[in-house]
């Protein structure tokens, strides 16, 4: 009997030793699936026309070339797009963040009637596409003189429901004892908010900034529609417009694109500590 057992433990043991490995599997295939077209566009953004057509399934380029970073900026408006898109992307970040955190501190720590429906009016908005307000919105800018201006790209995207929500729960968590050794010392809310609410949620708020400013420096659909000429065309709609001409330089338009990533990418790596805390201390309260 103790032999029987023996043999089949002994006949697990590889098996188990398979398993932690195992379990990298799907990391390992989804790491691949997000990061070959990268790779591609930033191989085709050194590619000449020719070494494209010739090899486009080839990851680098047989002959290197700067062409394509050149060209961004002898074919583009490069910096405008990007001093835009820095304005469209910063300020309307900033601003979301300042206006969730006041919107959410109002539904987690002041008791008034009617602050539950408030709540879940707000969270019925992320229910509700984008695109179903895009032609109201679009026609109150038109009336009020705003297209192609900086405050009719920052002003209508300056709120989050999503912010809102998520930055109310972080507010939840932090304890109301605070709330009231605060008010002891004779403050009042927008002092709580500013110098007991705030510290303590910098994981949250470094989210709520983090998943906007991503947004946003994507985002075509708004400033495609909003804008009407190269001078105030952000760095998306710019390339998307380039890349619709006749003929298409995938060089240019490719290494702008990688250029148009740095910044995020510098941008989470500087939030990314706040990010991951922020995803996992705010709570479903």
């Amino acid at each position: 009997m103790t032999t029987s057992t023996e043999a089949v433990g002994a006949r697990r043991r590889p098996i188990a030793r398979l398993l932690p490995g195992l379990r990298w599997l799907p990391i390992g295939v989804g790491a691949v699936i997000a990061v070959v077209p990268f790779l591609w566009m930033l191989g085709v953004s050194f590619r000449s026309e020719n070494d494209l057509f010739a090899h486009p399934e080839s990851l680098l380029p047989q002959a290197w070339t700067l062409h394509g970073y050149l060209g961004v900026w002898e074919q583009l408006p490069f910096l405008r797009l990007v001093l835009n898109t820095v304005v469209f992307a910063g300020v309307t970040t900033a601003l979301t963040v300042l206006l969730d955190s006041l919107c959410a501190y109002a539904l987690a720590r002041i008791r008034f009637r009617g602050r539950t429906l408030c709540f879940y009016l707000v969270l019925a908005t992320l229910m509700v596409p984008f695109q179903v307000t895009l032609i109201p919105v679009f026609i109150e800018l038109f009336h009020l003189g705003w297209l192609n201006t900086y405050q009719g790209l920052i002003i209508p995207r300056a709120t989050s429901a999503f912010g809102i929500f998520l930055l109310r729960q972080a507010f939840l968590s932090i304890p109301p004892d605070l709330d009231e050794a605060a008010r002891i010392d004779g403050a009042g809310h927008f002092r709580i908010y500013r110098q007991v609410i705030l510290p303590l949620s910098k994981p949250a708020l470094a989210t709520v900034a983090l998943l906007n400013f991503m947004a946003l420096w994507n985002d075509l659909l708004w400033p495609l529609i909003v804008t009407s000429t190269p001078e105030m065309r952000t760095l998306p709609a710019g390339l998307t417009l380039f890349g619709g001409t006749h003929v298409t330089d995938h060089a240019v338009l490719l290494a702008g694109a990688t250029i148009s990533l740095l910044p995020l990418a510098i941008a989470f790596f500087l939030a990314q500590r706040y990010f991951v805390a922020g995803v996992a201390t705010t709570g479903l309260k």
